[in-house]
């Protein structure tokens, strides 16, 4: 299978998006500001660690371009950047397309076998049907 898709994007883009989505800490970060922007402190309320600590995993995530600083009077809130994740998105959608028609292949070989089995199955009743009278 090709990767569709893939040489059309930014490569270093798409592998910071997934190493980025890698560590369950920044998804929950990334969840959070699904909801709407926050500051680093409110980011950093529901996890027991440092704000340098919180601050290393806000510099992965903007890196890969999944979050972005606004500023607003003394706070720097973090939003949200979709298109990162869409275009990961879109890259395992293509492979979900490919395995679900691979899955379609099975399922009709599977049947075409059950078939073949019920008529050898009636094949061999009508023979010792037959040589039983």
């Amino acid at each position: 299978m090709k990767p569709s898709g893939y040489e059309h994007r930014s490569p270093d883009r798409l592998d910071a998006t997934f190493a980025a989505l890698a560590d369950p800490t920044r998804r929950a970060i990334l969840a959070k500001l699904a909801s709407g922007e926050a500051s680093v402190m409110e980011l950093a309320k529901p996890f027991r660690m440092s704000q340098p600590a919180i601050s290393k995993h806000l510099r992965v995530l903007e890196r890969a371009g999944l979050i972005s600083r606004g500023r607003d009077a003394q706070r720097r809130p973090r939003r949200l950047e979709p298109k990162p994740l869409a275009a990961a998105s879109d890259w395992l959608e293509s492979y979900r397309q490919f395995w679900e028609g691979r899955f379609q292949h099975l399922d009709a070989l599977l049947e075409e076998m059950k078939l073949e089995e019920k008529k050898r199955g009636r094949a061999k009743r009508a023979k010792s049907e037959h040589q039983q009278h």
